[in-house]
């Protein structure tokens, strides 16, 4: 008897494939511009409003709680709908929320804009990953720099363009400032509406993890704190650090270009720092150069905030490299890629959760106490405690060990490396992801 194999699905056009790939990429770029807007013009915001610190705080924290909160809508939407379909109204959330709080005259309803701005934020972060892999399976590292590249670009801009734009216009000219961003988001909708559905895709061989089984799980929780601790150290960064320059004395727009310098470091750092993570022997001594850098560069904020303070700004761009190194310490911790992504999501879920805690409280320590004497002390022990966290998930083990039966029947057992050794994980969430390598291990490694 003779069986006829079914045939491959036919390949993507080039032309399908730019498309698609210009729609990720401008979905990339809009991604941290909403995010990076506030902190430059945080001061007229609040003057506008006629808010306290404590609110400035729940501002600067929204997109830590949309991310952890919205997030986890991405792959149930996904599951139903197509993928371009949901990117696009998720840019349309993003811009019609923008424009909400271009014209909000409460804080109330700035707030409601702020959750459908970041809102469409979230679903964009989650989706993409998957986008990348299913139309680029073999250019994958390709298209994640295109579009993380693009995300820091937006996010840079978008820190260094705000203030010049507030002032230029004037007399509520933050809102203009603000408001700029829409336009770039409803560009971005226009290609997702025109692409094509890919060839031979398919839901019905997707695996369910048992998501919530992960809350048995000490590492799951361990890797929670970390990756929190860590965004909240970036989101206080982003949030009130041009704030905080512009009280010592610092003009908006040159607070708003230094701030934008953590946007542009990351870029090598998210293609450098897995590189090192991979290797366990470089995990920890990674780990402590990464704290140096966070403690050098408060410090210097703290002690000479004028003097050198693009020197404290870059330091405290290099410490985010935890970033990757906790994407990259995710696809280690799993053995399975349903695993990784189980864990992954869960992580980053929780860890914004934690993370929402950071930027609020230097608002609240701000209106206790007219200084920032809280937002150091928030830092300072956040690193002691990131420190603590990432030193136990440096150390080598598995999530399946700790939860038997995380997946369903007919999945490897713990310890099954899967198909091949050398295989890569893509590491994605609610941020660019990472792509690690799944290497041999040493003899007695």
């Amino acid at each position: 008897m003779t069986s006829t194999a079914p045939a491959p699905p036919a390949a993507p056009s080039r032309q399908g494939l730019l498309l698609v790939g210009t729609a990720i990429v401008l979905t990339g770029f809009n991604l941290r511009t909403a995010v990076n807007s506030v902190g430059p013009v945080l001061e007229e915001i609040e003057q506008g409003l006629g808010i306290s610190s404590a609110f400035a705080g729940l501002i600067t924290s929204m997109p830590l709680l949309c991310f952890a909160l919205i997030g986890f809508a991405g792959p149930p939407l996904a599951a139903r709908y197509r993928d371009a379909h949901v990117l696009a109204a998720a840019l349309l959330v993003m811009t019609i929320g923008l424009i909400v709080r271009v014209a909000a005259p409460s804080v109330w309803l700035f707030l409601a804009g702020t959750v459908l701005t970041m809102g469409g934020g979230a679903l964009g972060n989650v989706l993409l990953p998957s986008l990348v892999k299913q139309w680029f399976p073999t250019r994958t590292g390709l298209l994640v720099g295109a579009y993380s590249a693009a995300l820091a670009v937006g996010g840079a801009v978008a820190s260094v363009s705000t203030a010049p734009i507030a002032a230029a216009v004037g007399a509520q000219g933050w809102r203009w400032a603000l408001g700029t961003w829409a336009v770039f988001a409803l560009v971005a909708v226009l290609p997702w509406f025109v692409v094509p559905v890919r060839p031979g895709s398919s839901r019905s061989t997707h695996s369910a993890v048992k998501v919530r089984a992960l809350v048995r799980s000490r590492l799951a929780w361990t890797m929670a704190a970390f990756f929190g601790l860590q965004a909240m150290q970036a989101y206080v960064i982003v949030g009130w650090t041009a704030q905080y320059l512009r009280d010592q004395g610092m003009s908006a727009s040159a607070a708003g270009v230094l701030v934008g310098v953590n946007a542009l470091i990351v870029i090598p750092l998210n293609a450098l720092a897995p590189l090192g993570a991979v290797r366990p022997h470089l995990q920890r001594p990674m780990l402590v150069g990464f704290l140096a850098c966070y403690l050098a560069g408060w410090t210097g904020l703290l002690v000479a905030p004028l003097t050198l303070t693009w020197l404290w700004v870059s330091l405290l761009g290099l410490g985010m490299g935890t970033f990757a190194m906790v994407l990259t310490l995710i696809g280690l911790r799993g053995r399975s890629p349903e695993t990784v992504a189980a864990l992954s999501t869960v992580t980053q879920g929780w860890g914004y959760a934690l993370a929402g805690i950071g930027p609020l409280l230097v608002g609240l320590l701000r209106g206790l106490t007219g200084g920032y004497t809280g937002m150091f002390v928030l830092v300072y022990v956040g690193a002691a405690l990131l420190f603590v966290t990432g030193w136990m998930v440096c150390r080598e083990r598995y999530v399946e060990d700790e939860v038997p039966g995380l997946l369903g029947p007919g999945t490897p057992e713990p310890g099954a490396r899967g198909n091949a050794p050398d295989a890569e994980i893509e590491v994605a969430g609610t941020e660019p992801p990472v792509t690690v390598p799944r290497g041999r291990r040493e003899p007695g490694a």
